[in-house]
């Protein structure tokens, strides 16, 4: 038996965009244990993977405990694809052989402070691919997974099952990530199909706004599902509008057509769709000199002005949205 330790403490859409290494461990190498060590507040995202044996979770508290629990595993491999500080103190307490992610940072680094770029025109479910590679596996371009609870259920909120559906994440962790009100009202104002609004509990005053200055009925669903729901959602819908978010991602694994918005990030980082639906569109505003100015986001624009998102073509996207529906 081999056992393998995959480590990805968070967030929601670094976790999902490692499942393919899951998979592709699981099918292509012989009798072995897949463990996956991750936040608790993350163990939801991959608690269904069947192709995972055992879920370890960090816990601050409890962090002697971890290692003495991690240790009596006695693995054989690490996949250590969030390469930090504390990744480096479990790999030197297990002493396995490990293989670790590139994270780039300083070709990253180039491409905020000065729009130098020299990052690898590869996505990064590749570069996490690249750690498996003295294993002589290969991608299996099944793209990303995502498995529901089969105890999920969203009857209770009235999704129509008769037309198409277009599912809008309002929110994302960063502002300098998440798509303008305004933006998505006339998205929703000038469509003839279904809205349905996603998001977390954050994002309630906005959804509320949105919905208020709809001129037509939409049905918003903001802070009030898990993330299996949300999901869920996901998977019933038709086309995605989202930005640089893991619904995003969760969208990919599912297949989905999805236009993603992009503000203060660039598709260059290596994070956007993977293997999504076909008519898939990548909108964003490349003549700002700003941008990116942030391998993450921040609480505001730097500038002040947010044009990378204020002054995104929203007809672009009206367009987009016929022709893919149609």
């Amino acid at each position: 038996m081999v056992k393998f330790l995959i480590i990805r403490f968070s967030s929601i859409g670094d976790i999902v965009l490692t499942t393919p290494v899951i998979r592709i461990i699981h099918k292509q190498i012989d009798d072995i244990e897949i463990h996956y060590l991750t936040k608790n507040i993350y163990k939801n995202l991959i608690e269904n993977n069947t192709y995972i044996t055992k879920i370890h979770t960090l816990d601050n508290k409890n962090y002697k405990e971890l290692i003495k629990s991690l240790k009596s595993e006695n693995f054989d491999y690490i996949i250590d694809l969030h390469n930090n500080i504390r990744t480096l103190k479990i790999k030197n307490s297990l002493k396995a052989l490990s293989f670790t992610l590139n994270k780039l940072n300083f070709k990253k680094w180039l491409l905020v402070n000065f729009k130098i770029n020299k990052l690898p025109n590869k996505h990064i479910v590749d570069r996490y691919l690249d750690t498996l590679k003295p294993f002589d596996v290969h991608n299996d371009n099944l793209g990303l997974d995502f498995f529901l609870n089969n105890n999920t259920n969203i009857n209770n909120f009235n999704i129509p099952n008769n037309t198409k559906n277009i599912c809008i994440v309002v929110g994302a962790q960063h502002f300098t990530k998440q798509i303008p009100s305004n933006i998505i009202t006339e998205i929703c104002n000038n469509t003839n199909y279904n809205i349905i609004l996603i998001g977390g509990e954050n994002d309630e005053n906005k959804a509320k706004e949105i919905e208020k200055n709809c001129t037509k009925p939409i049905l918003n669903l903001v802070g009030k599902l898990s993330i299996n729901e949300s999901a869920l959602v996901i998977s019933k819908s038709d086309l995605i509008i989202t930005s640089d978010t893991g619904l995003m991602h969760i969208a990919s694994a599912f297949k989905k057509d999805i236009i993603s918005i992009w503000g203060n990030t660039v598709p260059e980082f290596g994070m956007f769709p993977y293997m999504s639906g076909k008519n898939s569109q990548i909108i964003e505003n490349k003549s700002l000199k700003c941008r990116p100015c942030s391998k993450i986001g921040y609480n505001s624009c730097p500038k002040k002005h947010f044009n990378c998102m204020n002054n995104i073509d929203t007809k672009k996207i009206i367009t987009s949205i016929d022709k893919i529906l149609k």
